[in-house]
């Protein structure tokens, strides 16, 4: 069993998000060794649920009009909480750049600048290259902040997404 432990939270409510969750923890888990990851629902979590882990994934989607998945929404106030000093954290978000162009995955930036108060080195950002959205809060200075993911358009090409994406975040984390 591999001695470094990854926490990687997520909140869902169709199960797109999960279903990247356990690819993410597969893929990691072949480059790092089996049980490196715990892949954590947000659902009814508490701001301690973070301690544990110096390296942490956070996934969500974007519904609507910038609005936060259900989960995470309710989890806000405890996420404000978390001191996130001396913790690397990757964002990786889901949304419909289409269908709501002007708030594609919205909700990690807002996130994202919380992390950032409150600590965190953030790791794994990502180029704006090939995505057609009008206004993303994450996208600063011209990269996103995370891994946006548009499984609703662009589900063909989420896989190579994650494999660039990953060694990345790895990298940066200091464990490849």
């Amino acid at each position: 069993m591999s001695q470094i432990k990854i926490g990687l939270f997520y909140g869902t409510d169709t199960g797109n998000t999960e279903t990247v969750s356990n690819k993410i923890k597969e893929k990691i888990d072949d480059i790092l060794g089996a049980d490196t990851v715990d892949v954590i629902e947000i659902y009814k979590k508490e701001a301690e649920a973070f301690a544990p882990y110096q390296y942490v994934i956070v996934g969500m989607p974007t519904w609507y009009d910038g609005e936060l998945q259900g989960d995470w929404e309710t989890f806000l106030p405890k996420f404000e909480a978390v001191d996130f000093s001396n913790k690397k954290l990757a964002f990786f978000g889901l949304g419909d750049q289409y269908g709501y162009s002007f708030y594609f995955c919205d909700a990690l930036g807002i996130f994202y600048q919380i992390a950032l108060k409150n600590g965190a080195t953030v790791c794994g950002k990502w180029p704006t290259e090939g995505y057609e959205y009008d206004a993303c809060k994450a996208e600063i200075d011209g990269v996103l902040v995370g891994l946006c993911l548009d499984v609703d358009n662009q589900d063909d090409i989420t896989e190579a997404r994650l494999d660039k994406w990953i060694p990345q975040v790895l990298g940066e984390f200091g464990l490849i």
